[in-house]
């Protein structure tokens, strides 16, 4: 890891340089790679080498009341923009974000929470088509967090246009579509009651609406999403199953609207370095306008199943999954057996 010292957020705006009272800030830098191989049995691979690398930017500085602010800009591959967000830590009351999208923030922090040693069942070299609930995660949107009390946590996120993201400072932006606001509220909570037997209960759940505009055809519908469920650890082991679904308001006739998830892990450390995992994620659809037209029992569901392995070695991490998809990509009779192994290299 790099570290510029002094670099305060002063200097990243002009505006702010006449401020002489300005307390700088640090700057870090980090960055990682990972190298793939993939090998899919029932498909063409093609080229099976692959290589992803990030560069991360984050600063960090205390206001006069206490407050920190955090910063960060995440770069994806090729050095593209991925993401940006700044947070303020209030103390006592709680926690305010501001992210640019494609975060992890509302319930899209909560779409796959299972137990696993490496990846979601769904995303270790495969793209099977499955749903996930993502609500205000992929908007510009603003989520508050509140203090911990007795084990509770509660979120509130707000994307005001949702489907913009990446908006710039003195501008403003539209996603173009009957969306309006969405807005996300998740709840975690971590009974222990005191005991350490449940130190390791986690129980969350979250729901997500997009409001939409009236239109002539009526044939869109406000948007809802919900996902809950529990993951347990007790020593070595941790399990967990969650529930999902979400209906997209998509009111087309013979068009498919509403999709439910189901999901589950077990991991098992081994020791301080190597851990072993199995996880299961399934789509079904479950609403369709328009029942007239036959269609195949393969073509209403997608299931993956995925055994992992990692080992870590201090700033280096071995991984292997060995993954299978059932009607990929909702094409019936199409399925996949992948074997992915992994190469991460942290600086």
């Amino acid at each position: 890891m790099n570290k510029l010292t002094k670099v305060g957020f002063s200097a990243l705006c002009g505006s702010l340089a006449a401020i002489s009272a300005a307390n700088a800030g640090d700057l870090t830098v980090t960055g990682g790679v990972d190298l793939t191989f993939v090998s899919n049995s029932e498909g063409t691979t093609g080229n099976p080498v692959g290589m992803g690398s990030n560069v991360n930017f984050k600063g960090s500085m205390e206001l006069d009341n206490g407050w920190l602010v955090d910063y960060t800009i995440a770069e994806a591959n090729s050095l593209a923009f991925s993401a940006a967000n700044v947070t303020f830590t209030m103390g006592g009351l709680g926690k305010l974000n501001i992210n640019q999208g494609d975060s992890g923030n509302g319930i899209k922090a909560i779409d796959d929470k299972m137990p696993t040693a490496w990846e979601e069942a769904w995303g270790a070299g495969l793209n099977p088509g499955v749903k996930l609930v993502l609500g205000s995660g992929a908007s510009m949107n603003v989520m508050y967090t509140t203090p911990t009390i007795l084990g509770t946590t509660l979120t509130y996120t707000l994307a005001p246009d949702y489907g913009t993201s990446d908006t710039a400072d003195k501008t403003t932006a539209a996603s173009e579509t009957s969306a309006q606001e969405s807005q996300d509220v998740t709840i975690n909570i971590n009974p222990s009651l005191g005991t350490e037997f449940l130190s390791g209960l986690n129980i969350f759940a979250g729901g997500s609406v997009v409001s939409r505009q009236d239109n002539a055809t009526d044939t869109e519908e406000d948007a809802y999403e919900a996902s809950g469920g529990v993951t347990f650890s007790l020593g070595p082991v941790s399990i967990g199953a969650q529930l999902s679904g979400l209906y997209s308001g998509e009111e087309t006739d013979g068009n498919y609207h509403t999709y439910k998830n189901q999901a589950f892990g077990v991991s098992f450390n081994l020791n301080d370095d190597l851990s072993v995992s199995y996880g299961k994620y399934l789509t079904e659809k479950a609403g369709r306008t328009n029942n007239t037209d036959d269609v195949s029992p393969n073509q209403l569901y997608v299931e993956v199943n995925s055994i992992q392995a990692a080992y870590t070695m201090g700033g280096a991490s071995v991984r292997i999954a060995s993954s299978t998809a059932e009607n990929v990509g909702w094409s019936g009779g199409k399925n996949e057996n992948t074997t992915t192994v992994s190469l991460s290299l942290a600086f």
